[in-house]
């Protein structure tokens, strides 16, 4: 069944991690273009600062303290945008983090805590859109990574827990399709992001973690999410490095590996002791800030994603700059005749 999606400035947007990073950064984008939002997270005063300013801005908001692995706290937080606003269009599962260790270090319970997290937090909040947006029409947006596609040493279970999301994404929307429900599911595939992301890890490292390069800033990522929440679109890579490296594994596999053995284990260490080992494994993080304090350079935007979002438009752009550099070529050629 075709969907037809509501511009932003008609919407409702429930997004979950939304006191961070990705999430806040969406969040605050979405509410510029008039988005009602819905903030999820486990911070309550990054929460509340967050939705202070939208309102400060103009925008509208509520916050909901949940922890996405528990199912009938994030229920909340559909309860609060149908009490608050009259239901959702578009549900972003956003809330993720990370372990940096070799697999045989860490333990089973931080696994399964991070799993519950990144995978079960995401099935939580997809089950609870489905049974709103199958009458009502809309967009689920699920946050995987280049590691729903390729697996780095180091941070293995995180890996694991992004193929998992994309094997569940792809999944349910074909389930989906096949019943013609009215929900667009989009699965985004972000590179190295500069937000708090590795100060939020549990640490095993004798060094604090880094990302490895090349890393984008949190701005490409919400410009990509808020293009799902009113197009439909079945993937979407966010940075060229990210999508080369996906392409890359999948034809020669056993190079990527090669590649992942010798440069991403120095790749992903500061020069620097820990900060905070434990992160926000267990607990909130307390920081409330979109960018992070990558030591590299940051990308402004991917102009790979840009096209990617736009086809038609780039499409459009590229003939003319051909036709221009024809015409100038055909030029300079008759004043030299």
């Amino acid at each position: 069944m075709a969907v037809k999606l509501k511009p932003l400035s008609e919407q409702v947007i429930v997004i979950t991690g939304a006191s961070s990073g990705i999430g806040l950064a969406t969040a605050k984008m979405a509410a510029e273009q008039g988005a009602k939002i819905v903030l999820v997270s486990r911070n309550h005063d990054a929460l509340a600062q967050a939705e202070q300013e939208i309102r400060g801005a103009g925008g509208q908001a509520v916050h909901i303290v949940a922890d996405v692995a528990d199912k009938a706290e994030l229920q909340r937080a559909a309860d609060a945008a149908i009490e608050q606003f009259g239901g959702f269009d578009t549900w972003v599962n956003d809330a993720g983090l990370s372990i940096w260790g070799r697999l045989e270090e860490v333990t089973d319970e931080d696994h399964r805590r991070l799993f519950e997290t990144n995978f079960w937090g995401m099935v939580n909040g997809s089950m609870i859109a489905v049974n709103h947006l199958k009458e009502r029409g809309g967009t689920i947006i699920n946050l995987g990574s280049v590691a729903s596609d390729v697996a780095f040493p180091l941070q293995g279970m995180y890996c694991a827990s992004k193929h998992a999301v994309k094997g569940y994404t792809d999944a349910l929307r074909i389930e989906l399709e096949e019943e013609g429900a009215p929900i667009n599911v989009t699965l985004i595939k972000p590179a190295a992001i500069d937000t708090p992301f590795p100060q939020h890890a549990r640490n095993y490292m004798d060094r604090e973690p880094k990302l490895p390069p090349p890393v984008y800033e949190p701005k490409e990522v919400a410009t990509a999410i808020l293009h799902a929440a009113t197009h439909w679109k079945r993937d979407i890579y966010v940075g060229g490095g990210g999508r080369m490296m996906s392409a890359f594994n999948k034809h020669t596999p056993r190079a990527m590996d090669k590649v992942n053995e010798k440069f991403i284990f120095r790749q992903q260490k500061r020069d620097e002791s820990p900060r905070n080992p434990s992160g926000a494994l267990y607990s909130a993080g307390q920081d409330g800030r979109i960018r992070g304090d990558h030591p590299g350079m940051v990308r402004g935007t991917s102009l790979v994603t840009r096209a990617s979002l736009h086809p038609v438009l780039t499409s459009t752009v590229l003939a003319v700059a051909g036709l221009a550099v024809a015409a100038f070529v055909n030029r300079d050629r008759l004043l030299k005749r």
